[in-house]
């Protein structure tokens, strides 16, 4: 059995991070669902700035563009279609999962991360345009992202929350989508409203690769994810959590994002072996995918006491590193990176229009 299927079999769902039109029309998302245990999909602004920069997208941009779409307006028509593409794919595991499993993902404007209305409004206005039960919409889990969050959820709007980095932050993304099911609960709707909490993993490794001692190297990732699966197990097993389930929610599910391995000397596949838990999505890029699949093994899974991350830790703490203020940069910087992304994305679809017209 291969560990991609192992990994299933324990109880979590393996995602894809990347879509193009070309990986639809070619057949490859279906090989990986039918083939590789791949249950799930998310995307992000960098993704599709690469795969229109490859010219797939050409002639749907010159049809678009003829029709006076334009900038914002022409991506989310090209992302749109390309999104309600895969949710139909994925439509027969979230049907059999009884909407538990088979998601896609499709993110606002980053432009919008300070901005809570904008993003309520562009939330809703996109999950409906999308016209799919089982695509999420992304929202970043900053301060001004959790009221939307909570909005959106009681609004009935599925939400992918996105650049969660710590266990403070995850505590704070669930609760804002407890809230918004409590609001549902109040107002005698149904509130299993679906919703993943996606936490950032390689970024953490990246951060501290200048400052960690040598037997420090790659572990703080892995450490702050059993941080934050231990959070995440105490507020499963709460009392909140408890009666909202009894009045009909489903908890917010764990997810595991950028789990693409930056250090060479490191193994391929560390944010995947290294962080299986039942109830969980790991979602990763094709290589990281491909790796798992050829020779990825599936360790035991995370412990939910949080194992010896507190020891591990205490000794980046020792070494210097505040790690609650790292945690609060690379969300800053993460939010700040998906803007540049975004313009970046915006630019390419303009000289594209302009190039094609």
């Amino acid at each position: 059995m291969k560990a991609t299927e192992t990994l299933r079999e324990h109880g979590q769902s393996l995602w894809l991070d990347n879509i193009t039109r070309g990986m639809l029309d070619s057949g490859k998302i279906q090989h990986y669902i039918d083939a590789y245990s791949v249950t799930g999909l998310t995307s992000n602004p960098s993704i599709f700035d690469k795969a229109i920069a490859s010219g797939d997208y050409d002639s749907a941009i010159a049809e678009l563009s003829a029709r006076g779409h334009s900038g914002e307006e022409l991506f989310f028509e090209l992302a749109l279609e390309d999104l309600r593409r895969a949710a139909d794919l994925f439509l027969p595991v979230h049907d059999r999962t009884d909407g538990v499993d088979g998601w896609v993902s499709l993110e606002v404007s980053p432009d919008l991360a300070h901005d809570t209305r904008a993003t309520v409004r562009a939330a809703k206005d996109l999950h409906a345009r999308a016209g799919r039960r089982n695509l999420f919409i992304k929202i970043p889990g900053t301060p001004e992202g959790l009221p939307a969050i909570t909005e959106c959820i009681a609004a009935g709007v599925p939400v992918n929350v996105t650049l969660l980095f710590s266990a403070d932050h995850y505590r704070a993304a669930a609760n804002a989508f407890l809230e918004g099911a409590e609001r549902r609960v109040a107002a005698g709707l149904d509130p299993a409203v679906g919703s993943v909490a996606s936490v950032f993993m390689s970024r953490w490794d990246v951060a501290v690769a200048d400052r960690a001692p040598q037997e420090l190297q790659d572990r703080l990732g892995l450490a702050v994810g059993l941080d934050v699966y231990r959070a995440y197990r105490t507020l499963s097993d709460s009392d909140r959590v408890r009666r909202l389930q009894n009045a009909g929610m489903r908890m917010q599910r764990l997810l595991w994002a950028s789990t693409r391995t930056k250090d060479p000397e490191a193994p391929d596949t560390l944010y995947v072996h290294g962080l299986a838990a039942p109830f969980t999505v790991n979602t990763m890029p094709d290589a990281t995918l491909e790796a798992f699949h050829d020779h990825g093994e599936v360790d035991r899974p995370l412990p939910a006491d949080g194992g010896d991350c507190d020891e591990t830790l205490g000794r980046f703490a020792a070494a210097g590193v505040d790690l609650q203020a790292l945690a609060s940069r690379l969300q800053n910087e993460g939010a700040a990176s998906f803007v540049a992304s975004w313009r970046d994305l915006m630019a390419r679809i303009t000289a594209q229009s302009s190039a094609l017209t």
